[in-house]
């Protein structure tokens, strides 16, 4: 099998030509609901109408030219029986241009699985691109590492935020586009995509600047409604205006906040944990804690 695409950058390699009648493929939007379906064999936790929820709102948006729209699938005579989903995003970092690129799942049939772990291997070398996977099943972290992902969130914290103080002059608000005063074009867009998703789009604002957040509701075990921390400059600023958020996002059924961290964050009242929430990465710039923007969280879950 020879993974061939030419819109890739990647300078890629042959994977394994023991499987007669196989090859690796770009994904294009025709395979989408084959994909879906292979998917749903895969995680079958999740319904057909999640994958094909997620994959129609990655397929709307922009994507950084140049590279896999979906990612690669392993073809059998037309088929695809198995799958390497790649969601691309172009964001800003300062004044630089970022690729990076969430691995959000990869699933191959089970006669096919000696080809599953060199196909990732295969679309996850483009050196210039930062690749990281924020949903590795324990099972799987040995493996992930044997491709070249490093660890670069060890586990997440539950934060009961409105136990902190409010900054005094700070306010929450819900992200209008009619009021994006003080955002960068890049951070209105950001807050106003994901709304369009489904999250919850915020800006804080006190005196002297306006600081943008992105929380998705999600229940516990289907019982204790959490919100959970997509997107933030820098997770500073979620403990700084912790009591102003917490109070804001209680009014809206959430009582604590799940988020990113590699211990606990003084200042916010709750608990750390290892036991969930790792996540990897390899590339020039692993992601800020905080920032799950564009990412299957968010394209997916919301």
């Amino acid at each position: 099998m020879q993974l061939t695409d030419k819109s890739n950058p990647a300078d890629v390699s042959p994977v394994p030509s023991s499987g007669a009648g196989l090859k690796v493929r770009e994904i294009v939007e025709g395979d989408l609901p084959a994909i879906a379906a292979l998917l749903n064999k895969g995680f079958a936790f999740r319904s057909v109408d999640y994958w094909r929820r997620g994959l129609a709102r990655h397929a709307q948006r922009a994507r950084p030219a140049g590279y896999p729209a979906f990612g690669y699938c392993l073809d059998r005579g037309g088929v695809p029986v198995g799958v390497i989903l790649l969601l691309f995003s172009e964001l800003r970092s300062g004044d630089e241009t970022v690729i990076r690129c969430n691995v959000s799942s990869w699933y191959v049939e089970p006669e096919f699985r000696m080809f599953g772990s060199q196909m990732v291997r295969s679309a996850t070398r483009d050196k210039r691109v930062t690749y990281f996977n924020i949903t590795p099943a324990p099972h799987t972290w040995a493996t992930v590492e044997a491709q070249g992902f490093s660890v670069y969130c060890k586990g997440q914290m539950y934060g009961a935020l409105a136990l902190s103080r409010p900054v005094p002059g700070a306010t929450a608000e819900e992200f209008s586009q009619d009021h994006a005063d003080g955002l960068s074009a890049f951070e209105a867009d950001l807050l106003r995509q994901h709304a369009s998703f489904g999250c919850l789009s915020v800006v804080v604002r006190d005196v002297a600047s306006c600081h943008p957040f992105v929380f998705q509701k999600h229940k516990v075990k289907d019982l204790v409604p959490v919100y959970r921390l997509l997107y933030c400059r820098d997770t500073a600023e979620l403990a700084k205006f912790a009591g102003t958020l917490g109070r804001f996002l209680a009014k809206r059924g959430g009582l604590l906040v799940r988020f990113d961290a590699n211990q606990a964050v003084p200042g916010i009242v709750g608990w750390y944990s290892e036991k969930r929430g790792r996540k990897y990465a390899k590339g020039p710039r692993p992601p800020r804690l905080g920032d799950l923007a564009f990412t299957e969280a968010a394209l997916f879950d919301s």
